[in-house]
């Protein structure tokens, strides 16, 4: 068997199998090393001797794998009831645990980070080692991540729903990694929120898998060969994916129909809106500010306030843009690249080039610093020219 194909058919099956395990007796955080276990034994085995039952095979072995290690733990006397009789191997359980186990790893308890992690190995059957290469962070660094995560949430059963809203910001913070390491965790979040569309009827879940599908079918577009950022008005419309932007599209139609609008949906009509238009000067700016007022409105948030700024400066003008920028605190990040972009569209280079150099020294990221750079530098070219 294709050790690419075994990879995909692991991670697919790791939350299903972690799920069995927890019904069984096992709490999380030894479900999860046993699965762990079972998924090295996997990789090791199933080249050569690939089985009929590949669910039932994973829970056989992380079963053995769990028991093993209660006889090894004799201070836990309680537990030595689970030993007595191990389930018969056989054809797995088919009742899907991948729902709750999306909610677990998304516990409140859980620091937005601890939860990232969690999430992409529990749910997502990645390796430490991969998390951490994704993160730029010491393997033993997210080692420790992930064990603190897991105790914290060693107590809580897998019968509990969570807060399905917690899960969705928790994928929105994977998508938005992007790709780092050797895996592509933008596709990856787009992975899991499928599986969780598959797991629960939520039209604010059909929006966030239509918000990523909708940004993801730009992404060819949006780097150069040298790896500049390419602005999304200067991109090659040409070299978007048309079919996830169609299946974005559909999905967001049938969320909204359901006339319960969330953030998602909301942030997802606007990229459709962005999909929609066959040149930057078709944008439809006017229902752009629309619905960042829905999502203001829904959020209260700095970001969709300031990014409804740039609307406005489009639909209405820069001097518009400017005064509801003027709303804004200076302090907020990516402020200060704004006021410059609508200075320059308002006539003012001197003071958009001084503004693009002052938002570079703050960028979050190497790739946007060096495009506030190039866009200072181009006006001073221009002025001295």
């Amino acid at each position: 068997m294709d050790r690419a194909v075994d990879e995909a058919l692991l991670r697919t099956l790791t939350p299903t199998v972690i799920g069995i395990l927890g019904r069984r007796g096992a709490d999380f955080a030894a479900a999860e090393d046993a699965v762990q276990e079972a998924l090295v034994e996997a990789v090791r085995v199933w080249p050569g001797d690939p089985p009929r039952d590949a669910k039932g095979w994973l829970v056989t072995v992380a079963w053995r794998k769990y028991l093993d290690a209660v006889r090894a733990d004799t201070s836990r006397r309680r537990r030595e009831v689970l030993v007595e009789e191990e389930p018969a191997p056989g054809p797995a359980e088919v009742v899907d645990d991948t729902l709750q186990l999306y909610f677990l790893c998304a516990h409140p308890s859980l620091s937005p980070a601890s939860a990232v992690a969690l999430t992409l190995r529990a749910v997502g059957g990645l390796t430490t080692r991969q998390i951490a290469q994704a993160y730029l962070v010491p393997e033993a660094t997210m080692a420790q991540r992930i064990s603190r995560a897991k105790r914290t949430v060693a107590g809580v059963r897998f019968d509990r729903h969570g807060d399905v809203g917690t899960v969705l910001r928790v994928l929105y913070l994977v998508f938005n990694e992007g790709y780092s390491g050797d895996v592509d965790l933008a596709a990856e979040a787009i992975r899991l929120t499928r599986q969780l569309a598959a797991s629960t009827d939520s039209e604010e879940v059909a929006g966030l898998l239509a918000l990523m599908l909708l940004h993801h079918a730009r992404r060819p577009a949006r780097t150069r060969t040298d790896g500049s950022l390419v602005p999304l008005a200067e991109q090659d419309r040409g070299r978007w994916d048309t079919t996830l932007i169609a299946e974005g599209v559909e999905l967001l139609q049938a969320a909204l129909a359901r006339d319960r609008l969330g953030e998602f949906q909301a942030q997802a009509a606007i990229a459709a809106l962005h999909a929609d238009a066959r040149t930057a000067e078709e944008t439809d700016w006017v229902q752009i500010v629309e619905w960042y007022d829905e999502l203001v409105r829904l959020t209260g948030s700095a970001v969709a306030r300031l990014n409804r700024a740039v609307a406005v400066g489009e639909a209405d003008g820069p001097r518009a843009g400017l005064a509801a920028l003027a709303e804004l605190d200076p302090a907020l990040p990516r402020h200060t690249a704004v006021a410059a972009y609508l200075h320059e569209r308002d006539g003012d280079p001197v003071t958009a080039a001084r503004l693009y150099a002052d938002a570079a020294r703050s960028a979050p990221n190497v790739a946007e610093r060096d495009h506030l750079v190039r866009q200072a530098a181009r006006l001073n070219a221009l002025l001295r020219g």
